[in-house]
């Protein structure tokens, strides 16, 4: 199966929204609206048209992935940073690696960016596959009541987390 992982475009919305809610509307920590938060991520300034990317097989979109911008905020200083949110596969498409590519495309053009960093609240048992480590490693706690080994983080470069730590503050259209 040649998958083709490409940017978003508006015409793509509908469908990835669909693709979204589907893809969390079992999940037992999901509130089953990540669709709605990627409607208002898309209307804030925290969205990076770029970084809003979509697989597709024979002109179906099968996954989506979304990074926004965020920051690390510490007593003494702000860090920029991205959120990884949501990552979705259409159910019968699952367990294909199409949800690995994404996140390995995403974290390509985010690199190529020039960000260093990508914090999300996720499944412990497939994000360290991708690098991730626990967020609390490195002195970065989410704003979040979520169990440690949920919170996580990947350097995208080399010691890009070096001296960063702080409290993650998420754009407002995370808490609408």
């Amino acid at each position: 199966m040649k998958i083709i992982i490409r940017q978003e475009t508006p015409g793509d919305y509908q469908e990835v929204g669909h693709i979204i809610w589907e893809a969390f509307k079992y999940e037992q920590y999901s509130d089953q609206r990540e669709h709605l938060l990627v409607d208002r991520l898309r209307n804030s300034d925290a969205f990076i048209p770029e970084l809003s990317i979509v697989a597709e097989y024979k002109k179906e979109i099968l996954g989506y992935i979304l990074l926004t911008k965020i920051k690390i905020n510490n007593e003494n200083e702000t860090f920029d940073s991205l959120a990884l949110a949501p990552v979705s596969v259409k159910p019968k498409y699952q367990k294909k690696g199409i949800g690995g590519q994404l996140i390995k495309a995403a974290h390509k053009t985010a690199k190529e960016m020039g960000y260093q960093s990508i914090v999300l609240l996720g499944h412990e048992n497939y994000y360290p596959k991708f690098g991730y480590e626990r967020a609390s490693k490195y002195g970065i706690l989410l704003p979040f009541d979520a169990p440690d080994e949920n919170c996580m983080v990947i350097e995208l470069v080399e010691h890009g987390l070096n001296n960063v730590s702080g409290k993650v503050e998420y754009p407002k259209e995370f808490y609408e």
